[in-house]
């Protein structure tokens, strides 16, 4: 389908650090992160593993790209049909990525452990054939449990700090499983939403890549886990061709997982406006807020965000707990600021806000993003143009 040799064999001969070993797979140490609403879906994820490396479903209300879901869901406007036609939805695109990557690299699904039907989406991610579950937005602590009868399916948590990283083996490895890789996420650089308690935590030491790893080596060594290999994949920030090669030769790191770079590449699957949103941001545009979810986020100040937080602290004294408050009858979050009446978080319908920028609605839309610029600038290139440059620095001639 995309006309050239895939990129595996040409990185085997000319670069030093090893593939990606995933269960039985040697993949590219490239892994595109999984952003919903609908922007990482079959077309990403096939793209990037038809490149050998690691593409992401993101499994948030998938039904976006499903007409006759969409519609079908407007006929029963409860929760329960929302979720059955969101399994669905997340069937047909895993089924579709499987078919599209042609055998190659491998398709995972990721799961926000904040979303309230998190448990159905694994077992059906499972069920349709997918080769991994990422999971993070809360320690997936029970992730063993719920794969167990999927075996060969690899299992990841993305966390941000060694004391989680240290918890979650001790709880796995009471259940005779450990992670197949470690997504260690830095939040004062990532998009979306972010792993730190407060606001005030984006930047805290703590987070540090090289920290955690060191520390994270050393949680190894005191679990007696040295010799499992298990690796360990920076996130937040990593666009770059340089950072990646410093974290893998210098520091440590298996590979690293970029999501905005790709999320803007031409097999993307969201609307060109929200592409083209992300691509034309500077660094004035980008902010960081608290998502509805109980989280802290980051993203671009279009109109719709601008005059949130205009109104964002009006909103928050007058909050309220109220089922009503969610609009759509979704009650998609385990926590929601808006629906449960929490003052301290967010106060808005993330998902229809993230909807509306899936569907290029630059007014409405609420548009996450990452804080580092991005490779090709403004550029709309290829997921192969991109991951070319990320692992041999190969930048493409600027087109007019």
């Amino acid at each position: 389908m995309n006309g050239h040799k895939p990129l595996l064999d040409e990185f085997c001969m000319n670069n030093p650090y090893a593939p990606l070993r995933i269960k039985n797979r040697e993949l590219l140490p490239i892994v595109q992160g999984g952003m919903g609403v609908g922007i990482s879906a079959s077309s990403l994820a096939s793209a990037v593993a038809r490149e050998n490396a690691w593409g992401t479903i993101a499994s948030i209300d998938l039904r976006h790209l499903h007409p006759d879901l969409l519609e079908e869901s407007k006929k029963s406007k409860v929760e329960s049909e929302y979720n059955r036609l969101n399994l669905i939805a997340l069937d047909r695109e895993i089924k579709q990525a499987l078919v599209q990557s042609e055998g190659r690299g491998m398709i995972a699904v990721n799961v926000m452990k904040a979303v309230k039907d998190y448990e159905a989406m694994i077992k059906q991610a499972c069920e349709s054939g997918a080769q991994a579950i990422v999971m993070g937005a809360g320690l997936p602590l029970e992730l063993p449990e719920l794969t167990q009868d999927h075996p060969d399916v690899a299992l990841i948590p993305i966390l941000s700090e060694s004391r989680g990283i240290n918890i979650v083996l001790k709880r796995w490895m009471k259940k005779n499983r450990l992670p197949d890789a470690i997504v260690i996420e830095h939040p004062s650089h990532a998009g979306g939403h972010l792993g730190a308690p407060a606001m005030t935590d984006l930047s805290n030491e703590r987070f540090s890549f090289r920290r955690v790893i060191e520390e994270t080596m050393q949680v190894f060594k005191q679990l007696g886990l040295e010799g499992e290999k298990i690796p360990l994949i920076l996130a937040g920030g990593m666009a770059n061709f340089k950072k990646i090669q410093t974290s893998i030769k210098d520091w440590g790191a298996s590979a690293a997982q970029i999501g905005t770079a790709f999320a803007v590449t031409q097999e993307g699957d969201a609307h060109m406006n929200f592409k083209k949103v992300l691509s034309e941001a500077k660094e004035e545009d980008i902010v960081e807020f608290m998502s509805v979810a109980g989280l802290p986020a980051r993203g671009v100040l279009t109109p719709y965000l601008k005059k949130y937080l205009s109104n964002e602290a009006k909103l928050q004294g007058s909050a309220k707990a109220d089922p009503r408050r969610c609009v759509q009858a979704m009650n998609c979050l385990s926590v929601c600021g808006l629906r449960d009446g929490i003052s301290k978080i967010g106060q808005f319908c993330i998902d229809q806000r993230l909807t509306d920028a899936f569907n290029g609605d630059v007014r409405k839309g609420l548009f996450f993003r990452g804080k580092e610029p991005l490779p090709f600038g403004e550029q709309i290139r290829s997921v192969y143009e991109t991951i070319n440059y990320l692992l041999n620095g190969k930048t493409p001639e600027a087109t007019v």
